[in-house]
């Protein structure tokens, strides 16, 4: 699909690590100028582990960005050559400590789709097998273990502000709940 937008200049105003910053002159569809402000982050993966019980595993997270610990499903951004599965099984490791047997995919989200480019590809893990933990130096978590119907109550309490684990959490309780488990969120068993 082509652009309503035209873009007539870029340049870049910062290139880091994680984020870059471009500013766009572009002419609107009616014909006005204007400037876009585009940020592009480091692409990522997001990763819902849960148990046969349909139990998850969460951490709890201390977050620079918003000075507070967030509860979240484990999360990291995908290395350079990385394939988005890779990224995940690798941060469901060194977060959480734990190695799945079966991988589903849930899609992406794109968090702020105006002005922001960063795809976080989102999967569930089930079968798993707990390792040794490998938290990174800045990383300080706590590994948080809950009924699946407990971490949905959280996200719609506003307690899961994160939004790659809001989505995450919502759409492998659908998944499992369309899969009939006996114990999934909302189903007899539970009720």
């Amino acid at each position: 699909m082509e652009s309503p937008v035209r873009r007539v200049s870029s340049r870049w105003v910062h290139q880091g690590r994680i984020v870059s910053l471009r500013l766009d002159e572009v002419i609107l569809p009616k014909g006005s100028a204007a400037t876009y402000e585009y940020v592009e982050i480091k692409h990522g993966s997001t990763t819902l582990a849960v148990e046969d019980n349909l139990d998850v595993w969460l951490v709890r997270e201390w977050k620079y960005a918003i000075n507070r610990y967030s509860l979240e499903v484990p999360s990291g951004g995908i290395e350079t050559n990385e394939e988005p599965l890779s990224a995940a099984k690798r941060e469901l490791r060194e977060e959480a400590g734990l190695e799945a047997s079966r991988w589903t995919s849930m899609g992406i989200v794109e968090p702020f789709t105006t002005m922001l480019n960063c795809q976080n590809y989102l999967f569930l893990a089930q079968g798993l097998t707990q390792v040794p933990v490998d938290h990174e130096e800045g990383e300080l978590i706590e590994v948080v273990r809950m009924p699946l119907r407990d971490a949905v109550a959280k996200v719609l309490a506003g307690e899961v502000t994160h939004g790659s684990s809001a989505v995450a959490i919502l759409k492998a309780s659908a998944i499992l709940l369309t899969r009939g488990h006996p114990g999934s969120v909302g189903s007899a068993a539970n009720a």
